[in-house]
């Protein structure tokens, strides 16, 4: 193991409003990966976006084999030798697969036009080199989100960078892929490249750390070999008190069903899915990626058709197969990429907040601003969402706060029955209890819940029922006496009772 390669000292970065880094002392040795934790919040992103060139330090110095850099712009970075995936997807969905990983720095030939054979070429051998089997035509809008986070991570390793920073890597893609990067940072290892890696996935962390350092409201909290620490130390030292239970689901008495779904069917992605939710009832959707658990519900809220099937909600059909359609009936969605779908990056919290229903602000044609401001206070405080003011742009919130604006958007609109797809994707073990808790007191009105995560934990934790999908299809479904990941993944694989029995 040889030494240190990059050394932060005396960092410090404010915003309007928010001091995000004080005084960040932290340093990475060559060929280690050295684990950032921290709520969101914490300030990870913003120390990485220092580094990286994003944002410039109020003060301190950046470090690299012992000598200082100014870093004024990712280009420089690179030419530095870091490199950085984004917690947040950040891609063109009009480009292609090709033009994607090369934007930026597309080859010219001597005649100084760009060299799209070679682009071709290079792409064609990095797909090849991790095993990735993308057109390279195909457009960025056509690809799952799961193939775009994989696509980012290729880009970030194909600089050749000495220092690459991993900010929540794996939040969007399969435990199959997962795999595949774990070994590739193996292989960045060995050759000495150093890792900076962030992540809320304890097994993750302990998995592939060789030191970890704590962050806690913009300050070094503690920095230990992973041998050193344990897992409960590590959530505690996050955020500064001991959570006494992951999963806080309250045990409440089922009603009636609220809502169903019959013989739904799209050809080529779902077929035949057919379920109930009842009143006080959080219903999990499990399964592989591609099992077609998304596409579903984005077909149930009107984002996607639909060729057969009936949706009804407390007994009558939802005719509409429009988003309008699904909201006034009372049926709202949080999606799985927030950023795209979710949140306008750029504009304030409130008006982030109030996007899906500003009709219930207009009189006369003028907006009440008093009302909306009052309103979008009372559902902001009670969703505890952390902002210096309510105009604060939604993009520089942390993933956390940026989740609950959507929630509170969709809240306002007192709705009946809620989607939620991978509802605590890149965020904290605090920010996740936080939403835990908005669930509980959501359903206890007589209200229902349905949840897509392929955080099996998640699932078992607060579900009443789970249903299980498997290439397209409703594969079983458990109740909560049931549950077991065994028991889960069995159905997602495919793999029946009989043919376990016939295997023994």
């Amino acid at each position: 193991m040889e030494g240190i390669k990059l050394r932060v000292s005396n960092i410090e970065k404010s915003f309007p409003g928010v001091k995000a880094l004080s005084n960040i002392n932290f340093s990475v040795r060559a060929g280690t990966v050295h684990v950032l934790c921290g709520e969101n919040g914490a300030g990870k992103s913003t120390l990485m976006k220092i580094i990286n060139g994003v944002y410039k330090p109020d003060k301190g110095t950046v470090f690299i084999d012992e000598k200082p850099v100014i870093i004024n712009n990712p280009i420089q970075a690179r030419e530095h030798g870091i490199s950085m995936i984004f917690q947040e997807l950040n891609y063109i969905p009009e480009l292609t697969v090709e033009e994607s990983l090369f934007v930026g720095r597309l080859p010219v030939n001597k005649w100084g036009k760009v060299d799209w054979k070679q682009v071709r070429r290079e792409t064609m051998q990095l797909l090849d080199e991790e095993g990735l089997h993308y057109s390279p035509t195909t457009r960025m809008k056509d690809l799952s989100v799961s193939d775009v986070q994989m696509l980012e991570i290729l880009k970030a390793i194909s600089y050749r960078s000495e220092i690459i920073i991993m900010d929540e890597p794996t939040s969007a893609i399969t435990q199959k892929e997962v795999e595949l990067l774990f070994k590739k940072i193996e292989k960045l290892k060995k050759n000495g490249a150093s890792i900076i890696y962030i992540s809320h996935k304890m097994d993750e962390i302990f998995r592939i750390a060789d030191e970890i350092t704590i962050l806690r409201d913009g300050s070094v909290i503690d920095t230990r070999s992973r041998d050193d620490i344990s897992i409960d130390e590590v959530i505690t030292l996050m955020v500064g008190r001991e959570l006494s239970k992951e999963f806080p689901k309250d045990q409440v008495e089922l009603g009636e069903t609220v809502f169903e779904a019959k013989g739904l069917t799209r050809k080529g992605y779902f077929e035949d899915v057919s379920f109930h939710v009842r009143k006080r009832e959080i219903v999990g959707f499990a399964g592989l990626m591609g099992a077609g658990r998304t596409e579903v519900m984005r077909a149930i809220f009107g984002l996607d058709p639909y060729s057969s099937g009936t949706i009804y909600k407390d007994g009558k059909e939802i005719k509409s197969k429009t988003v309008h359609g699904c909201i006034d009936n009372g049926v709202v969605m949080l999606s799985e990429d927030r950023r795209r779908y979710g949140i306008i990056p750029i504009r304030g919290v409130r008006e982030n907040v109030t996007l899906a229903n500003l009709k219930k602000f207009f009189y006369k044609g003028r907006l009440h601003a008093r009302k909306e401001l009052m309103f979008v206070k009372n559902i902001c405080e009670q969703m505890n969402v952390k902002t210096p003011s309510y105009e604060t742009s939604v993009d520089s919130l942390s993933g956390g706060n940026q989740q609950k604006v959507v929630l509170a958007k969709w809240m306002i609109n007192d709705p009946d029955i809620l989607i939620m797809d991978e509802p605590t994707r890149g965020i904290d073990v605090g920010a996740k209890r936080e939403i835990y808790k908005l669930m509980n007191s959501f359903v206890s009105s007589d209200k229902a819940i349905i949840i897509v995560s392929s955080e099996l934990p998640e699932l078992l934790g607060m579900c009443d029922r789970i249903y299980v999908m498997s290439k397209g299809r409703i594969a079983g479904v458990l109740e909560r006496k049931d549950f077991t990941q065994e028991a889960v993944m069995k159905m997602a694989t495919g793999v029946s009772m009989e043919e376990e029995v016939n295997e023994n």
